[in-house]
């Protein structure tokens, strides 16, 4: 399952260890039990989740394959319950590939984490307009760097945090609600908010009774009813 993100990014699963009942089995093991039937087993995993029990979630595991801004992976890496291997510049040469906004926000007055989308064409405009230039000239010197000899690992630092960079990222379902909680919230930064909600759509299909447990009883976030509920 590949869900596209920002202009040139996706969030792939690759892999996948258990499913909405081995959180199920993990907690029926304190009485020497395991699964018993589909009603019986999903009201568990509603009364694990709004009971605070989630240790047992932490069978279930995804991997993920993931392209995304530089920036937006200085982000996701706070979340560090969790394993990542990232694409390196000192091996590989960077393709000129960045993150250039479709839109272009201003300061929000009454929230200073936030901010808005801008109305305003001319500043739309002339902003996409230096973002641009300025990833052109990052790109040529990064380029001429490297054609007179320079190490890529050198070469790289003129290189803006908008490029992309591909990384597999392996999560527990409990770390997971924790990264879901925080990034799927208007209070994030908007392009982590659209790869909280592709995770968030994944883990709905590929556990759907965990999903609807975690959006009833544990989500504290105020975008995944409208973006993945519907």
């Amino acid at each position: 399952m590949r869900i596209d993100v920002l202009d040139k990014g996706f969030v792939e699963l690759v892999d996948q260890m258990g499913d909405d009942y081995s959180a199920v089995q993990a907690a029926r093991t304190s009485y020497g039990k395991g699964l018993t039937n589909k009603e019986r087993d999903d009201r568990l995993i509603h009364y694990l989740m709004k009971n605070g029990h989630h240790s047992p979630f932490e069978h279930i595991v995804f991997k993920f394959h993931l392209k995304l801004p530089i920036f937006v992976m200085r982000q996701l890496v706070r979340h560090r319950i969790a394993s990542i291997n990232e694409r390196s510049g000192r091996y590989t040469e960077f393709s000129e590939e960045w993150y250039l906004p479709s839109e272009i926000r201003t300061p929000d007055r009454d929230n200073r984490q936030g901010s808005v989308v801008s109305d305003d064409t001319k500043l739309n405009n002339t902003a996409i307009e230096i973002i641009s230039k300025a990833y052109k000239n990052s790109f040529d010197a990064y380029s001429k760097l490297l054609e007179i000899g320079v190490a890529r690992e050198v070469a790289r630092v003129v290189l803006p945090t908008s490029m992309y960079t591909e990384a597999y990222w392996t999560i527990n379902v409990r770390s997971m609600i924790n990264f879901l909680n925080q990034r799927a919230d208007s209070h994030a930064q908007v392009e982590i908010q659209q790869y909280a909600i592709a995770i968030a759509e994944i883990l709905k299909t590929s556990c759907p009774v965990t999903f609807d447990a975690f959006i009833q009883h544990n989500y504290a976030g105020d975008l995944l009813n409208k973006e993945v509920r519907g």
